[in-house]
């Protein structure tokens, strides 16, 4: 939320191999669209580098059990994992993602919708770019890719 208690909603794609976020979608409406535009931005970003084994695990919200959706992915080749009814476990990496975001930015500070994409934007850049984590031997996510590609 941010503002008045407007709500707004971020949809993400993470490389579990590096903890890097992909791609990302912030938008006031938790219709259909968010989804599509996340992975529109997926193949935009990653184009014929897709690679062709990828599997992209989401929980079984709505959006990911959509028909429309499931085209989409098979669409890309990409196949589909999605949690277990009402086991937040087997969705941790991004739950755990999501979690230190709330936990590291002030979103209720932000007035507007503009201010809180701002704010979302910096601390996805700064995460994948700056933020040392103990499980990538103390690299960043995005050394972490380049020492995988490197190697």
């Amino acid at each position: 939320y941010h503002g008045k208690g407007q709500p707004a909603y971020l949809s993400t794609i993470k490389d579990v191999a590096t903890n890097e976020i992909l791609v990302h979608e912030l938008t006031t409406s938790l219709s259909m669209p968010i989804v599509y535009r996340t992975l529109d931005k997926l193949e935009e970003a990653l184009g014929e580098n897709l690679h062709p084994e990828i599997i992209l695990h989401s929980d079984q919200g709505f959006h990911y059990t959509h028909p429309e959706y499931q085209k989409r992915l098979k669409d890309l080749n990409i196949k589909q994992s999605m949690s277990r009814k009402g086991n937040c476990w087997d969705n941790a990496p991004m739950e755990s993602f999501f979690g230190h975001m709330k936990d590291e930015i002030d979103y209720r500070q932000c007035q507007t919708f503009d201010e809180l994409k701002l704010l979302v934007d910096e601390y996805i850049y700064e995460y994948n770019n700056h933020r040392y984590q103990w499980n990538l031997k103390k690299m960043t996510p995005a050394q972490y890719r380049s020492h995988l590609i490197a190697a």
